[in-house]
């Protein structure tokens, strides 16, 4: 095998709305436990991250309201869509993601889901919500910024 079948990433969904309602500090990648069920969903797209959110309860992180709708074909065996999902990661990382969520007073959102070779990750942010001014700081910072790239290009 070469290197890229060995690092394939095929992204499942992305929170667009966090990097608008969010400021992020830090990402960090972790794994997800699921079932069966929920990974035939997944492979087909059927999930929604937008409200979803992390807590750390008892020494583990716990994702709360993702979406995961129940796959068509499992019949009995199906999942409850809105079930909490334990997130693995290492003990260590863990004790740092609530230093740091208890020192700043942050919350923890995922910005992703992908597919990285076989297995399902989730991309999740340490982060601090944005008031309704910053949004508009944010905006017309990136207005400003694409105004400029334009007319770079417009220059050469």
């Amino acid at each position: 095998m070469n290197d890229l079948d060995e690092k394939t990433i095929k992204i499942i969904a992305k929170n667009r709305k966090a990097r608008h309602d969010f400021t992020v500090l830090d990402t960090v990648e972790a794994g997800i436990e699921l079932l069966g069920s929920e990974v035939k969903s997944l492979r087909v797209g059927k999930v929604n991250i937008a409200d979803a959110y992390a807590i750390i309860e008892d020494g583990n992180i716990i994702l709360r309201n993702l979406h995961i709708s129940p796959y068509k074909m499992a019949n009995r065996e199906n999942h409850d869509p809105l079930r909490a999902r334990q997130l693995l990661l290492h003990k260590r990382e863990i004790r740092k993601l609530k230093a740091k969520t208890e020192q700043t007073g942050s919350t923890l959102i995922p910005l992703s889901i992908y597919f990285k070779n076989k297995l399902v990750k989730i991309e999740l942010a340490l982060a601090v919500g944005r008031k309704k001014y910053d949004k508009r700081q944010a905006i017309a910072k990136a207005d400003a910024q694409k105004k400029i790239k334009s007319a770079l290009k417009k220059e050469i």
